[in-house]
């Protein structure tokens, strides 16, 4: 019989998701949801780079509406991710959705109470699908940053 290994982040995890599939189904609470994408329509696809996508998809789970906001930061010579954070900040986002994220973006997101989770693919439609049923992770690999190396 193989041993399973157990850690209090995978049950805290694990909680999480079971308590988001929950309150989902009966609609029990609103989330924002923030995802950077490629284009402002409704087969876009998810941009790479948090802090350098031209556009964020935000979704209410509540009212299932879309809206996509300019990112005016993917265009700065440096600092983009800490940038594209604070317009994340201003629209009360509970929850980004990133392949990827900086380490000074995702420490402001943190002190701002947003949880970032990993997408699994580049389709909006395949994440946001997994993350109602629980099945998106929380982003763990948070990269040191480009610092302006990376346009």
């Amino acid at each position: 019989m193989e041993a399973t290994i157990v850690t209090g982040s995978d049950l805290v995890e694990d909680l999480l998701r079971k308590k988001i599939k929950e309150y989902l189904i009966r609609g029990g609470f609103n989330l924002k949801i923030a995802i950077p994408v490629s284009d402002k329509s409704a087969q876009a696809t998810i941009f790479q780079s948090f802090g350098r996508a031209p556009y964020f998809m935000i979704t209410d789970t509540e009212t299932n509406e879309r809206v996509f906001l300019d990112n005016t930061a993917a265009d700065s010579q440096g600092g983009a991710g800490i940038k594209a954070v604070q317009i994340i900040i201003d629209k009360n986002i509970d929850v980004l959705f990133t392949p990827r994220c900086g380490e000074n973006a995702a420490e402001v997101l943190r002190e701002a109470n947003v949880k970032i989770y990993k997408t699994i693919n580049e389709s909006v439609e395949d994440n946001v699908n997994a993350f109602n049923l629980g099945q998106l992770s929380l982003l763990d690999h948070i990269h040191p940053g480009f610092h302006g190396h990376e346009k």
